[in-house]
């Protein structure tokens, strides 16, 4: 393991050997601290935009993106921007929306995700008035669409288990630059990346139901349409089934059950979508390695996503990175895994370094609990606790299940 050094912000470095010969992309603070007064009018090439060509240009490409998905106060409620130690989330205390904010900002400024993804009211504070990402290499997004199953309440209402429906709040106007209309310095502005944003989520959730998934279907259509005629970009994201009926292949597991299923069902449903209209990668559960290397391998334009799901342990995390990565995804789109971390920056330092194939997924959580103990932070868990493997699920609507391996 390298010597730790000061890094970027007085921070402990973990890896100075790998920031020294890394692009400048890739090196903490890129686009943001790093850039001359004078430099300040020109766009800062964001390492989403570098790592995308390279990807879709080489098969071979070890490039690997990753997002923070600070959007659950689109779910959750006064839970989402996470529970105060000794609470819970049925009566908490909790962080608020304030402090949630704050961690994006930190996360931002460390430069070492690649996309920040936020609710638009979020999105419209940082990306819009204070310009966070004006000169950050990062790319901020915003949730275009909240479809029914993600109307939570952190577990006080029943929408999560009813057939999901699609709703958007969001409009692409709002998103770039908080208002229902924007002028064409606004919109200049969004594409440039110099404020607001101009790239978005569009989440579907079907359920092997011909009407409800017509429907769903319909509202991503029109999303699509509109979005192309803007020249807003977007990423398409795609659940589970959260209310199949008995029986369905959406219903059960296995090669041919619901990882089937949906990956099936995300090569129809662009099949009929041109260049122009797609969207720039996918963001689906790990549907396992047969049928990830499945659809990796079906249209190679097409770049493969993994969501983390529930917060599980820290080898949940690093490992779901590694195996995504060993089946062809490269990209990891994480919201409760990090923002459940008792330290969130460490955590994406370490996360960063799996994903560039620094340190292996179980280096990784020994690190992660050997910097937390020389900080005076006490972990959740042991550090064997932490070492194991669990049975994350994929959907907002339910949590972790029972601990099931040691990988």
């Amino acid at each position: 393991m390298p010597k730790n050094e000061s890094g970027p912000g007085g921070k402990t470095d973990l890896f100075p050997q790998q920031r020294e010969k890394a692009p400048a992309w890739r090196r903490p603070g890129f686009g943001y601290a790093a850039m001359s007064p004078a430099s300040k009018e020109i766009p800062v090439q964001k390492s989403l935009d570098i790592k995308l060509a390279r990807i879709v240009a080489e098969s071979s490409c070890r490039d690997f993106l990753l997002a923070d998905a600070k959007d659950a106060d689109m779910a959750f409620g006064l839970a989402a921007p996470g529970v105060r130690p000794g609470g819970d989330a049925a009566s908490g205390p909790f962080f608020s929306i304030h402090e949630y904010r704050d961690r994006i900002r930190e996360i931002v400024r460390q430069g070492l995700v690649d996309i920040m993804l936020m609710s638009g009211s979020t999105s419209e504070l940082l990306a819009v008035e204070e310009r966070l990402f004006a000169e950050s290499a990062v790319t901020p997004a915003v949730r275009m669409n909240d479809t029914t199953d993600i109307w939570l309440a952190t577990g006080t209402g029943g929408y999560g288990k009813q057939p999901a429906l699609p709703f958007s709040t969001t409009t692409i106007p709002q998103a770039r630059c908080g208002r229902v209309a924007c002028g064409p310095e606004a919109e200049r502005e969004a594409v440039e990346g110099k404020r607001g944003a101009n790239l978005g989520l569009f989440s579907l959730t079907l359920n092997d139901d011909t009407e409800l998934d017509r429907t769903m279907l319909s509202a991503y259509r029109e999303f699509r349409l509109e979005a192309e005629r803007a020249g807003f970009r977007h990423f398409l994201e795609v659940f589970f089934p959260n209310a199949a009926r008995a029986g369905s292949p959406a219903s059960i597991g296995g090669p041919r059950g619901i990882a089937r299923f949906l990956a099936d069902h995300v090569a129809r449903c662009l099949a009929g979508v041109p260049r122009s209209g797609r969207p720039i990668f996918l963001k689906i559960p790990f549907l396992g390695p047969e049928v990830t290397e499945q659809l990796v391998a079906y249209d190679r334009s097409v770049v493969v996503g993994i969501l983390g799901g529930g917060a599980g342990t820290t080898h949940d995390a690093f490992g779901l990175v590694a195996e995504a990565k060993r089946s062809g995804a490269r990209v990891a789109l994480f919201g409760r895994k990090i923002n459940a971390a008792e330290d969130q920056l460490l955590f994406v330092r370490i996360l960063r370094a799996v994903a560039d194939d620094d340190i292996s997924a179980e280096e990784g959580v020994r690190m992660y609990h050997s910097e937390l103990a020389k900080q005076g932070i006490r972990p959740r868990r042991s550090l064997d606790e932490d070492l194991t493997r669990t049975d994350v699920t994929s959907a907002y609507s339910q949590s972790s299940r029972t601990q099931t391996s040691r990988a």
